[in-house]
């Protein structure tokens, strides 16, 4: 399980696809966002480097066409237009943009974000009505705490609805003041039901993140960013068995088009666990289009 060379082209993965006789990929940790709001994250990626001690290139600075393409083109057949609102008040101009998207893109999934505001209680279950399949949240990037009390109609309409959640809540890239699992537990304690999406397996909490899943039915984890090359980490011990344990509730996912590397690499990062070919259909394919209902 060591890093090894990174040999796996974008160029490959529909022999990939095929060899495994799935339909193809479901990614659930993408983002298309408002222009302006891109170039923001992106100028934040940008200078990056002081922070993680290296410098972080975005590998697919193109436009939304092109990276719509050549998701195509690589056997992506769903993806999310991740947008995640950082502050009070613009969440509503971020889900019209990214509700726009996918009604222009029939393969993305019609996602949305919220923050813990007061009118987020009215706004979200009016999302969940008009269809919205998948929301984000930040607390790294909001800067909020996942237990919130504002948040807590809003848990209960989700819990309620069943709309699944990319929750980035891990301490990774570099910890905030509300990361890590507590705040997240809290949260499950009094919504058990709630579909959250664990993204980046929880880095670097994996163990305790898993652990949730491990206790919560509805909990997921998506793969994001997990064990590739630019981190130079070892995969921690013991996290291959749980996750496999776990191979019906970890989904794929990569932050493209905001990766240093290549969108296969996450895909050879995976295959590198050894965990085998049905593992890889469920965490490439089955699971994520069972969740979104996707068709081949």
């Amino acid at each position: 399980m060591g890093s090894g060379p990174v040999s796996l082209r974008d160029t490959d993965l529909p022999e990939l696809v095929a060899a495994l006789g799935i339909p193809g990929i479901v990614d659930v940790h993408t983002h298309f966002m408002a222009p302006q709001i891109l170039e923001k994250v992106w100028a934040y990626f940008d200078a990056a480097g002081p922070m993680l001690g290296r410098p972080w290139p975005i590998t697919y600075r193109w436009s939304d066409e092109e990276r719509v393409d050549h998701l195509r083109a690589m056997g992506v057949r769903a993806f999310s237009a991740l947008s995640y609102a950082h502050r009070p008040g613009v969440a509503g101009f971020m889900n019209d943009w990214t509700l726009a998207f996918a009604d222009r893109t029939p393969d993305a999934l019609r996602s949305a974000t919220f923050y813990p505001e007061p009118d987020a209680a009215t706004y979200v279950p009016q999302l969940v009505e008009d269809g919205v399949d998948v929301f984000k949240v930040h607390v790294q990037v909001g800067d909020f705490a996942p237990n919130d009390p504002l948040l807590e109609p809003v848990w209960g309409t989700l819990a309620e609805s069943g709309t699944p959640i990319v929750l980035h809540a891990g301490s990774g890239p570099a910890p905030g003041h509300h990361t890590g699992p507590a705040g997240v537990a809290d949260v499950l304690s009094r919504h058990p039901d709630l579909a959250l999406v664990i993204a980046h397996l929880g880095m670097p909490e994996i163990d305790e993140f898993l652990d949730l899943a491990e206790r919560y039915p509805n909990v997921r984890l998506d793969t994001t960013m997990a064990f590739v090359d630019f981190w130079d980490l070892p995969v921690p011990d013991g996290v291959p068995a749980r996750l496999a344990q776990l191979q019906d509730r970890v989904l794929f996912g990569t932050d493209f088009p905001n990766i240093p590397y290549a969108y296969a690499h996450q895909v050879e990062v995976l295959q590198r666990l050894e965990l085998g070919d049905d593992w890889m259909r469920s965490v490439l394919w089955g699971n994520g289009a069972e969740l979104f209902s996707v068709t081949p």
